[in-house]
Parts: C-alpha cells; structure tokens; sequence
C-alpha cells in the first residue's frame, strides 16, 4: 500500500532533516546561468517595481493579497506588508509593522515591540516614509538552495514557487531567506511565500497587491519587454534593490529607495 501525502511529507521530513543536516548536496548550490535560467521562457521574466513615493501605508495591498491567496486574515502572518519608517532628528531610525500595516497605520505611535509604544513629536522628525515589501523572487534564490526534497523551485520565467504537495515543513527555506518574506502557513502548516500571483500573471492580469494600490505604487512586468512599461523604468531610472550584498539578485526594483530601509 502506498504512503497517503502526510505518510510521505512525514518520512521524507525524518530523512531530509537528517541528511540536510550532514551536508547540503553540491547540485543544491550550483547558480543557474541566465540562459538556463530563460530557456523554457526566453520572453518573459516577471519583475515588481515598488515606488517609494507614492505609496502612503493604506494597507490596501495588504488586504487584498490576504483575501486573493487564502492567508487567514487574523493571522499576524503575510505575503507582502507595509513598513513605516521615522527618522528623528537625533540620527534615530525607528520602524514598524502592525499587522504588516493590513489596516494601514491608525496611530502616530511607533510600535518598538518590547519597548511598547512610542510617542514622537512632530518637531523631532526628521522624514517619514513607507515602504511596501514581498518576496523578491531572487535570480539567485537561497531559498532554492537549501530546500532538501525540491518544494522550493525556481519557474522559467523567474517565479520562486512552493509545491504544497513536496513540502515537509523543515524551515530550512525559512531561515535561509535574507528577507524574512517566508513563513509557515497557518492553516496549510508549510512554507509559504509571495508568488507574484503566479495563477494571475500567467493569464494576462496583474497581481491583487497591484490592482488594490490606489496611488500606483506597486506594478508587476516583463523585464525582457522593451515596451513594457515597468521595464522601460528599470531600465532608464535610478532604481535599488533590498540588500543587495547578499547577491540573491533580487527582481523586486525600488524607486525612492532610502538608505535607513533594513
């Protein structure tokens, strides 16, 4: 009789766990050239644009991503969040996140977690902004790299996706992401992640984050259309990337991007 999917994710988390443990396999952090990288799809390579100027910490985007990809809306977890940024005049920069900024930012206070609440008077600020955040679905994904049974894998067109179905829950994923845009899906109890809304993009449409964002701050194209107009941006613009020491080469591009944003 064969292994039901919770026998199978059960066994291969007992064997990959210990194997994984010992030593991640050489193929594992092999980097894909950009011509096996497109090969499937030498058309299309999918990139987000973020402008940091526009966006005003609505949560919007927030809601919508929530409700379009099944993320309990309670649950203190999420696909894309908002942070709030405030740099005081004192050299002191303070950021915050409540509910990954689902309801927008109510309250001036700051949230410095076990500090509590933090009050800052208008005069002592020296600028404020918000920047939106999401999986950056990497050129050179660790994600991928560490995943032990291949849940985590990289599409043609430059997507990092997770197989439900392959997942074992082990976290290596998890840790191994500089951004911290992973995390254990409530309900599903594997690793989850922005997808871009794969299941949208593929058909023509734009992501729920994009769609929601009244003020244009968020958009999703082909970085190898040159008439695409995220594309034509990148392209001739100063844009940023978050960390990019790490060399994950990330494909989420950053307009207005300050230097204070972790």
């Amino acid at each position: 009789m064969g292994f039901d999917v919770m026998d199978r994710r059960e066994f291969i988390r007992s064997t990959a766990i210990f194997i994984a443990g010992a030593s991640v396999p050489a193929a594992a952090l092999e980097v894909m050239s950009a011509k096996e990288l497109f090969a499937a799809r030498p058309d299309i390579h999918w990139v987000f644009l973020v402008d940091t100027t526009k966006c005003v910490g609505c949560g919007f985007c927030v809601k919508a991503c929530k409700l379009e990809n099944g993320i309990p809306y309670d649950a203190n977890v999420t696909r894309t969040w908002v942070e709030r940024y405030v740099l005081t005049k004192d050299g002191k920069v303070r950021a915050d996140t409540p509910k990954g900024a689902r309801d927008g930012f109510i309250t001036k206070q700051i949230d410095e977690n076990a500090e509590g609440m933090k009050d800052i008077k208008d005069e002592d600020i020296d600028k404020a902004f918000f920047v939106p955040k999401l999986c950056n679905q990497c050129d050179n994904p660790p994600c991928v790299q560490v995943c032990p049974v291949g849940a985590t894998y990289k599409t043609a067109d430059g997507v990092v996706l997770v197989d439900r179905t392959w997942c074992i829950g082990c976290g290596y994923c998890i840790m191994g992401c500089p951004y911290g845009v992973r995390f254990f899906h409530p309900v599903e109890h594997v690793a989850d992640k922005c997808t871009f809304c794969y299941h949208r993009i593929t058909k023509g449409r734009k992501t729920a984050c994009v769609e929601a964002c009244p003020f244009g701050a968020r958009d999703i194209g082909n970085i190898k259309d040159p008439n695409d107009p995220v594309a034509k941006v990148i392209m001739t613009q100063r844009v940023g990337v978050l960390k990019d020491e790490y060399g994950t080469k990330p494909q989420a591009f950053y307009i207005g991007l300050s230097k204070e944003v972790r």
